[in-house]
């Protein structure tokens, strides 16, 4: 116990506050789970989720241990492995509770771990390996081909699996660690701009003005982009708005519903439309203080879908009301800030990247965990870290925090 408390002093503030998170996790998954009939997958799930908490303060306790230059070293064959894991649920994954249809586990007798996971932990080392070995910062499209190409690998893996909201996690931490590499935001934005094109391109007026601001863009931004670069945008852009509709038509009905309920609930209230509707009764009903610890209607007669996984924050705002709804998002919010500063305050390069890319993957989780319960994002099976069940995703998320706390520490 001394030797774990001696790891926390590395940085008191950021590991208490999660400690906090998780023990609070643990307390609203316990809460999941009191309803009027019980659910067996929901009534010991705290349980499960304790255990995997000793794990990971085992794993955070002996990972604080390494040193940075072992993390860098380590990179590479972690990342190779993390792509033959995720490759590997392609063929023998399985699915797991409400996300039955995903192929995202890999069984080993008694133990069921989530590959993508472990790719995040091991991407976000392999990418602050590269950028930190270059000269100069990131001043040109080509230069971002690589990186690029680093986390799209285990990004369109995940994406066969199909998990689209771990997919968004990648994204997020690609944008975060590109930018602290001292990437123009211009160059991001126009990496970024076929995603704008393919939504935009639902009505013609707007996307051909889009287009037309892109060029303007990049006529102006000439001086800092080869032609071919700039032709590349362009034909991205056009790509883009030309596949809209065939990629439209290629969605399941389902995947549709969910797009279109996030632009009106009331389209499908009794399937695609049921989650959010019920989440925001159920936020809405917490009022300023809640209905109190175990007491929410919404959850008790189990109207709320994954109460203890994707929508547990809809489980919070019932029960303890805005209050501890706005409670849990400072406490994200500080953690995000802690990051930030310790990424400042290390005059490490690689040290600065792995906060960056931890950072990223945290705050995509966050965003459009509780955007997806209140209706601001389409709903994707995303968790919300340390807070909703999932023993990998804790575990690995404790061990993101061990090594936070470890690089800024010996950076």
């Amino acid at each position: 116990m001394t030797r774990l408390f001696e790891r926390w002093s590395l940085d008191p503030g950021l590991v208490i506050s999660i400690l906090a998170l998780t023990l609070f996790g643990i307390a609203m998954i316990y809460s999941a789970g009191v309803v009027n009939v019980p659910n067996p997958v929901t009534h010991d799930a705290w349980i499960r989720q304790s255990v995997w908490f000793v794990l990971a303060l085992v794993a955070f306790t002996l990972l604080t241990r390494v040193p940075l230059r072992w993390l860098e070293w380590v990179a590479l064959p972690s990342y190779v492995v993390s792509l033959v894991l995720l490759a590997a649920t392609l063929v023998v994954g399985t699915g797991a509770g409400t996300a039955a249809g995903v192929k995202s586990w890999i069984q080993l007798g008694p133990v069921r771990f989530q590959p993508s996971e472990v790719s995040k932990i091991a991407t976000i080392l392999m990418l602050a390996r590269l950028l930190s070995q270059r000269e100069d910062r990131l001043a040109s499209l080509r230069d971002m081909i690589a990186p690029s190409m680093l986390v799209a690998l285990p990004l369109a893996l995940v994406m066969r699996q199909p998990d689209l909201g771990t997919a968004m996690a990648f994204v997020g931490i690609l944008f975060a660690m590109l930018y602290w590499a001292g990437t123009p935001v211009a160059l991001l934005a126009l990496v970024a701009s076929p995603v704008a094109s393919l939504f935009l391109s639902y009505d013609t007026m707007v996307w051909s003005a889009y287009i037309v601001v892109v060029i303007l863009f990049l006529y102006f931004y000439r001086s800092r982009l080869y032609f071919f670069e700039s032709l590349m945008v362009v034909l991205a852009n056009f790509a883009a708005g030309t596949i809209a509709r065939p990629l439209w038509n290629s969605l399941a009905q389902y995947q549709r519903n969910r797009i279109l309920v996030f632009l009106d609930p009331e389209v499908d209230p009794r399937n695609a439309g049921y989650q959010v509707i019920q989440s925001k009764v159920a936020i809405g009903s917490g009022g300023l203080l809640g209905k109190g610890f175990t007491e929410g209607t919404q959850k008790r007669f189990d109207f709320l879908p994954e109460q203890h996984t994707d929508f547990i924050f809809s489980v919070v705002g019932e029960e303890l009301g805005f209050l501890g709804t706005a409670l849990a998002i400072l406490a994200f919010a500080w953690v995000l800030t802690r990051l930030i500063r310790m990424a400042q305050e290390s005059p490490d390069p690689f040290a600065g990247l792995v906060l960056l890319g931890i950072f990223g993957a945290w705050l995509v989780h966050i965003f459009v965990n509780v955007g997806m319960t209140v209706g601001l994002v389409p709903i994707t099976g995303i968790p919300l870290p340390f807070v909703s069940y999932g023993g990998t995703f804790l575990l690995m998320s404790w061990v993101a925090v061990a090594i936070a706390v470890r690089v800024a520490r010996e950076g």
